[in-house]
């Protein structure tokens, strides 16, 4: 049973992959500390934040908004990721591993909001 925002296993599995691209990010290049590094870890915090704040609030068509704001921050984690790989700051492999993470945490949140949708308001 879900009391918390913390119960939800779709912010759990977004708490790891912020620690995960923490540690990925550490070996960007020191010129992109305030850019590309700073601009990835904000959006990987955007999607449990944004799950978080949306399920504290009061209503559920709030909690949907929070769950839209949190899937276009995992669009934009997943670009910016690409952005990386493609100027060789990062490895193929370790990009697609997190990818992979960010793909079963889309599909989470997708079916999160199908579910919201269906019950009563």
């Amino acid at each position: 049973m879900v009391k918390n925002y913390r119960d939800l296993l779709v912010w759990q599995k977004s708490m790891l992959l912020v620690t995960e691209v923490y540690k990925l990010v550490e070996s960007l290049p020191s010129d992109e500390k305030y850019g590309l590094q700073n601009q990835i870890k904000r959006s990987a915090v955007s999607i449990p934040s944004n799950i978080a704040e949306g399920h504290s609030r009061w209503y559920k068509k709030e909690f949907l908004h929070h769950l839209s704001i949190s899937y276009g921050s995992l669009a934009e984690l997943e670009t910016q990721l690409l952005i990386t790989e493609k100027l060789r700051f990062i490895k193929h492999d370790k990009v697609q591993s997190i990818l992979e993470k960010t793909t079963e945490i889309g599909k989470m949140i997708n079916g999160l909001r199908k579910k919201l949708k269906a019950t009563n308001p």
